[in-house]
């Protein structure tokens, strides 16, 4: 890569949700938001670093193809989403090669959105991690680790040359000198937010 590569945002929709009673996609975000959706937010804040955003939507492709559309993203259906988050990852990185990207930023829905100076800190760090030969970079803050993951061609390649029944998690172990880790100042990196009371309470702390 020379700093030209062409970046794609895969956004990672296609859960069952069924911890949460309803679709997490769909959630407000804010919180308090009228109008704006957990992959809206998410949308709005990876399309200034990527040339192109895939949505990776399942069984609620249907229901996510309006905010997809009003956002000028591309949607692509999971065929099987119930082989698990791992599968709609390899998903949505076929469908960035695809599209022409050298490179993917990559985030679960469900992962409240990065600030733009933490999401600007890993884009560049990207670079320069490259450089060194890494082929991954992701954000940490107080010791967590969490999203978005940004990829090269090579862990793009890596991911989808694994087993199905494999996960992100396994591929990161396996080239894990290939990984460098960028601190944020996000304090809602990793966080939780699979149950109803755990978006509650994570509301209730954003609103004081």
């Amino acid at each position: 890569m020379d700093g030209q590569e062409r970046f794609c945002a895969v956004i990672l929709a296609a859960g069952a949700s069924s911890r949460m009673g309803r679709d997490k996609a769909l959630l407000p975000w804010p919180p308090a938001s009228e109008t704006g959706t957990l992959l809206s937010a998410a949308i709005l804040h990876l399309q200034p670093f990527a040339q192109t955003v895939i949505v990776v939507a399942g069984k609620n492709a249907d229901r996510l193809a309006p905010v997809a559309e009003a956002h000028g993203t591309i949607l692509v259906r999971n065929p099987a989403p119930e082989r698990g988050q791992f599968s709609s990852m390899q998903t949505g990185l076929r469908a960035a090669l695809d599209h022409g990207c050298d490179a993917a930023m990559i985030t679960p829905v469900d992962c409240p959105p990065l600030s733009a100076a933490s999401l600007e800190k890993l884009r560049a760090q990207f670079d320069q991690a490259y450089a060194r030969g890494a082929w991954g970079v992701a954000p940490e803050h107080n010791g967590r680790r969490g999203h978005p993951l940004l990829a090269s061609r090579s862990l793009i390649e890596a991911i989808l040359n694994a087993p199905v029944t494999s996960n992100a998690r396994e591929v990161s172990r396996t080239h894990a000198t290939k990984f460098e880790y960028v601190p944020v100042l996000d304090k809602l990196l990793s966080v939780d937010l699979n149950t109803p009371a755990e978006y509650s309470a994570l509301a209730a702390h954003i609103d004081r």
